[in-house]
């Protein structure tokens, strides 16, 4: 296992290393800023709007869920240990200023968000059972005719199923169980029976009861989650501006040897921001697009506007009162071993008793259960991409049965595993979103400007569909 061990940190090392997908990510984001006109910054506002506010008619329009229950599916699997344990590792490592390129990895990714969620709704198809089916599986061999386009999406589909395995069930099980025996005393096998019965309950239901269980629970976890950081940087308030100015000096100095922390370069500071920043958001790997494509919505920029959100709560905003309530707290300098538990003791110094530590096992429960919930819909998907709908039933009572080992095993190769795996799906994602950018971009312009406050009735847009003549329905 050792040998495994070191051959999994080793490639996942080049993968996620300077010179593959940190440069590819970012300057993929970059591109597509570029190309959309900035659109992350001139309509997060409506896009906001449009996905907590109103909904036209959409509900009328094709599709198997709501916009907004499209975008709590991709929020469920999106937010999860990554927020607070992740957060917390990368400014373990490459210390406060990791903090700056987390948030450019962010704003970046809102255009990759947007991009292959148009491209999720704007390919997809309907399956043998009458659902939607789409996603980087479905856009890039629809989408880039001939082999690269399929060698794309099949690449695509393997890894994604892997990745759901990992980084979507087994190590979030094991979040789940480690913080239920250590908070509330719950043994291991008592959490994964526990997990094994929710999820298999959820799963039996497909994706409209994921996209009614992730609609009120996600929004639920995640605003006591930020509301329990807000009060500590309230607690805190003295100590924020001296904060900032760390994270911004750090960002692109570097960070000097502080308490257990060996201190870092540049070159460290921006790799592990950029890491976990897209380690959280998933910004740019292609899972979110196979939420988008379930969509109820009359055209693909509508559901894209929405699904870019996602990027902006889960960095903008939830990983960001992770990390500032650790360095204002100031125990960001702890050490790396100790990143595990550095959320929890930022938590703990802002607030009374044990609140903190109790508020943050929470949220790591909620937080990975919904990880679970989400990812189980994304590998079914990928599956199905490769051997049709017969795989659905027994992906489904595997996956299941997964959850429950996960609890119930040490689990330090899946990690490495899970990582890799994240890594190698979104290598021929983002190869897709630059190959595709310039249909992206190009009809994104004309939507805009035809529905630039996202409501025109359902018949419009239908209307204008057709004189477009934009294959899509």
């Amino acid at each position: 296992m050792d040998s495994v061990q070191n051959t999994l940190d080793t490639v996942g090392g080049v993968v996620w290393g300077p010179f593959v997908l940190i440069p590819l990510l970012l300057g993929t984001g970059l591109w597509l800023t570029i190309r959309l006109g900035g659109i992350q910054f001139r309509t997060l506002g409506r896009a906001l709007r449009h996905a907590f506010v109103d909904h036209p008619d959409d509900k009328s329009a094709e599709g198997d869920i709501s916009n907004y229950q499209a975008l709590t599916t991709a929020l469920a699997a999106t937010v999860g240990v990554g927020n607070i344990v992740g957060v917390a590792t990368a400014l373990s490592i490459g210390g406060p200023g990791s903090l700056v390129w987390i948030w450019v990895t962010g704003l970046m990714g809102m255009a990759s968000k947007y991009a292959e969620a148009y491209l999720g709704v704007r390919f997809r198809t309907t399956d043998s059972k009458g659902e939607q089916a789409g996603g980087p599986q479905y856009y890039l061999k629809r989408g880039i005719k001939g082999p690269l386009g399929t060698t794309l999406a099949t690449a695509f589909a393997i890894f994604a199923v892997f990745a759901s395995f990992g980084i979507g069930n087994l190590t979030q099980a094991n979040s789940v169980a480690t913080n239920m025996e250590s908070a509330f005393g719950v043994t291991p096998v008592a959490s994964g029976a526990l997990m094994f019965v929710l999820v298999g309950a959820v799963l039996l239901g497909g994706i409209q009861a994921i996209g009614r269980i992730t609609s009120a629970f996600v929004p639920l976890m995640i605003i006591i989650y930020v509301v329990g950081g807000l009060v500590v940087l309230i607690v805190n308030a003295g100590q924020i501006p001296e904060a900032l100015g760390l994270i911004f000096t750090d960002a692109f100095t570097g960070t000097s040897a502080a308490g257990g922390f060996v201190g870092s370069s540049i070159i460290m500071v921006i790799q592990y921001g950029v890491a976990r920043g897209i380690f959280s958001n998933e910004s740019g790997m292609g899972s979110a697009a196979i939420a988008a494509a379930a969509a109820k919505t009359p055209h693909p920029a509508r559901q894209a506007l929405v699904s870019m959100t996602q990027t902006f709560i889960d960095t903008l905003i939830v990983v960001t009162i992770t990390g500032l309530v650790i360095v204002v707290t100031g125990v960001w300098d702890m050490g790396r071993d100790e990143a595990g538990i550095m959320t929890a003791k930022a938590f703990e110094a802002g607030l009374p008793g044990h609140w903190g530590g109790t508020i943050v096992s929470l949220s790591i429960i909620f937080f990975a259960f919904s990880t679970i919930v989400g990812w189980s819909y994304y590998g079914e998907r990928a599956l199905s991409s490769l051997f049709g709908r017969v795989a659905t039933i027994p992906y489904r009572m595997f996956f299941t049965v997964v959850v429950f080992i996960g609890a119930v095993t040490e689990l330090d190769v899946v990690w490495s595993f899970s990582d890799l795996a994240n890594g190698l799906m979104a290598i021929p994602n983002l190869i897709g979103l630059l190959i595709l950018s310039g249909l992206i971009a190009r009809e994104t312009k004309a939507y805009l400007e035809f529905d630039p406050k996202l409501n025109k009735p359902i018949e419009d847009v239908e209307e204008f569909v057709r004189s477009q003549q934009m294959d899509w329905k």
